[in-house]
């Protein structure tokens, strides 16, 4: 069995390593259009703050160790421009010889993520504007920064990215401003659950323009960057950051003629398999299912495009496995504050019109600390919890604080992910010694 796989980051690799573990026999093989394969794209805000000091210790694995370990082709700086599903058989150009050539396949899986959104606003491609996919981004960033001695950053967006490269520009010594569109850091959160986080943004010297929109850029005599503000206001940089989203990559796909959609990502199955039986998809370009809403969305995080390159891995080499969907577990920290959600916000139900019906939703705070108070080091935390009011069926958490975030959100995720009501989390047993919890979790 002839197995090509598109992309070769998380998806795509825990695909190709997953098969190989299923199928001696297979013949696998991965493209990519980039230079590396299978690296820590999550790493890449601290390669950047120099938290990670070496481009290295971004590389989970190279091209000599697939091949060595696993007997898998890895075929980089390869962009794979169309899919013949007639011939089953792939176009490939070789970005570096330029050379033009053809794969057959059997099975087919795509994996070819998203990319920043980079609006078409005046001045967008002037010099020291930069998205941050990869490691040349990675690397471009911080050679920037040392060559041109960057004193100011202005970072656009206030998400998970624009929150953690704000922290590692200010480690960097830059003085950081953040414009986010919405009234509010973390736009996916409930507005009061941000609150903290933005005023340790503030302590901590970054300059918060929120409910703003960027209107376009300009260049300075001296080469600097002006962020034109919709309040008529401006600021100042050495140096932008673009942290405003990504959009699916789903060209090849569409051009294929694949089903696509209402959100613009690949429509698969709960086997990872497209509208062609041949064909799968995995990552950051699929449309998954909601475990809390059953509705469609685009959830780019590296905990599912792991798991679906998983469950396509097992489809492919004949063993029974289904994707029961995403409930965007997420987590971010900065500057010493950790903000994590998992299912629903508030905010979302309420769009959906589904906060009053089917059934009325409840929400509950609260505001332990995260270990037992009478021992050293006590820090508070803010927990907030939502479920259905009739059947206590839990929709959604969301949790922010200094220490113990993760540990909470870890035990409500999979409280949802199991269907689980508030009555079976007062049956939860766990871990208790002073220093870890108390002997009545917050959960």
């Amino acid at each position: 069995m002839r197995v090509a796989i598109v992309g070769g980051v998380a998806g795509g690799a825990s695909c190709a390593a997953r098969l190989r573990r299923l199928s001696e026999e297979a013949e696998i093989t991965i493209f990519d259009r980039g230079p590396f394969v299978s690296f820590a794209n999550c790493g890449l805000p601290y390669y950047v703050g120099n938290i990670i000091d070496q481009e290295a210790k971004l590389l989970m694995a190279t091209p000599a160790m697939f091949l060595k370990r696993f007997n898998i082709a890895v075929k980089l700086n390869c962009d794979v421009s169309r899919i013949d599903r007639d011939l089953r058989e792939i176009e490939v150009i070789d970005l570096k010889s330029g050379e033009h050539f053809r794969h057959p396949y059997d099975a087919l899986v795509l994996s070819p993520g998203a990319s920043p959104i980079r609006p078409p606003l005046p001045g967008i491609d002037l010099p020291g504007i930069f998205t941050l996919r990869g490691i040349p981004d990675s690397r471009q960033i911080r050679q920037w920064i040392t060559q041109r001695k960057a004193q100011k950053a202005v970072v656009v967006g206030g998400g998970f990215i624009g929150m953690e490269m704000a922290e590692n520009l200010v480690r960097r010594a830059l003085a950081v401003t953040l414009v986010e569109m919405m009234p509010q850091v973390m736009p996916a959160l409930d507005p009061e659950m941000t609150v903290p986080l933005q005023d340790e943004l503030t302590r901590n010297g970054v300059k918060l323009h929120l409910g703003q929109a960027v209107l376009g850029f300009a260049q300075e005599a001296n080469g600097g960057l002006v962020v034109q503000l919709q309040d008529g206001t401006s600021e100042t940089a050495d140096l932008v950051l673009l942290a405003i989203g990504v959009r699916p990559e789903t060209t090849l796909a569409r051009d294929a003629g694949l089903e696509l959609g209402a959100l613009g990502g690949i429509r698969v199955d709960d086997q990872m398999r497209s509208s062609d039986p041949r064909i799968w998809a995995v990552g950051d370009a699929v449309e998954v299912k909601d475990v809390v809403t059953g509705g469609w969305g685009l959830v780019p995080l590296a905990g599912p495009a792991n798991r679906q390159g998983r469950i396509a891995a097992d489809v492919i080499a004949g063993r029974p496995a289904r994707f029961r969907g995403v409930q965007a577990t997420a987590i971010c920290a900065a500057f010493g504050m950790t903000i994590a959600s998992t299912g629903c916000s508030e905010k979302a139900l309420k769009r959906l019109g589904l906060w009053d019906q089917p059934k009325p939703c409840e929400k509950i705070y609260l505001h332990p600390g995260h270990h037992a108070g009478y021992y050293p080091g006590a820090m508070p935390i803010t927990i907030k919890l939502i479920f259905h009011k009739s059947d206590g069926r839990i929709l959604g958490a969301q949790a922010v604080g200094p220490e113990g975030i993760d540990k909470r959100m870890d035990v409500i995720a999979m409280a949802i992910q199991m269907q689980a009501t508030v009555f079976d989390l007062e049956e939860a047993e766990l871990c208790y010694s002073p220093q870890f919890g108390s002997a009545k979790d917050p959960v």
